[in-house]
């Protein structure tokens, strides 16, 4: 059976990919968080807990809390911000790629009889 002709997955395994999915984006933030916390505890010497509110605001996208003290600080934030930006678009785009897949099958299914032949009822 060819890729287009497949059927839509049950809302059971939609579910299940769904929730794999989420899992994969939740690792990728904990990394991304992890990254944040050990960058701020390097370069500003901030203990753990304002380490971890200053990553969390950034990979949030509220930006820093805290004033930076020296300049490897505020490079390492500059980085971190950017970085940020360009991670909750793709941890979005992760999290939304099963529920995207599955309108897409749907809208091909319509396309076709049940069997893969085009409807030819616009012809």
């Amino acid at each position: 059976m060819g890729v287009h002709r497949r059927r839509l997955l049950p809302r059971s395994d939609y579910y299940r990919r769904q929730l794999r999915f989420l899992f994969y984006a939740m690792v990728l933030v904990v990394v991304a968080l992890a990254i944040g916390v050990a960058g701020y505890m390097w370069a500003a010497g901030f203990d753990f807990t304002d380490a971890f509110l200053n990553a969390s605001m950034i990979l949030g996208g509220m930006g820093p809390v805290d004033t930076l003290p020296n300049d490897t600080a505020k490079w390492f934030a500059s980085f971190y911000a950017l970085f940020s930006g360009i991670f909750l678009v793709a941890a979005v785009a992760i999290m939304l790629t099963p529920l995207l897949h599955r309108i897409l099958h749907r809208f091909h299914l319509d396309d076709t009889d049940g069997e893969g032949n085009t409807d030819d009822r616009t012809s």
